[in-house]
């Protein structure tokens, strides 16, 4: 048998940051919604049951939070860096999708976000 592909997932992440064009939003914050695919070989890891062998999820939530943390006036600037972030964190990543979900964006809407959604790959 023969593993053709991996990921880790990430679905969700849920945190107040103050992100936005407008100094209110700056100001205020608003919460956002973070969805990660981090694709690699980590092949190796179904096998030896080791941490060692591919991405700790744990150290991804990290990277996000600590990204979301840095304000930012477009959401396209955050899901960038938490991208390259989780780029240059491991070298078994490929590849990273990265969608950033504002909750509440200021536009006289009712809807249920704006996101932006990026690849990158290495």
């Amino acid at each position: 048998m023969q593993i053709s592909s991996t990921a880790i997932i990430l679905r969700n992440i849920r945190l107040h940051a103050q992100h936005g064009v407008l100094e209110q939003e700056r100001l205020t914050g608003d919460e956002f919604i973070v969805n990660l695919r981090v694709a690699g070989d980590f092949a190796k890891a179904c096998r030896t049951d080791s941490v060692d062998d591919t991405v700790n999820y744990a150290e991804l939530y990290e990277i996000v939070k600590t990204e979301m943390m840095k304000p930012s006036r477009l959401i396209e600037n955050v899901a960038y860096r938490i991208g390259q972030a989780i780029l240059d964190s491991n070298s078994l990543v490929e590849s990273v999708d990265v969608e950033v979900v504002k909750s509440n964006p200021p536009m006289g809407a009712d809807c249920g976000g704006a996101s932006v959604v990026i690849n990158i790959n290495r």
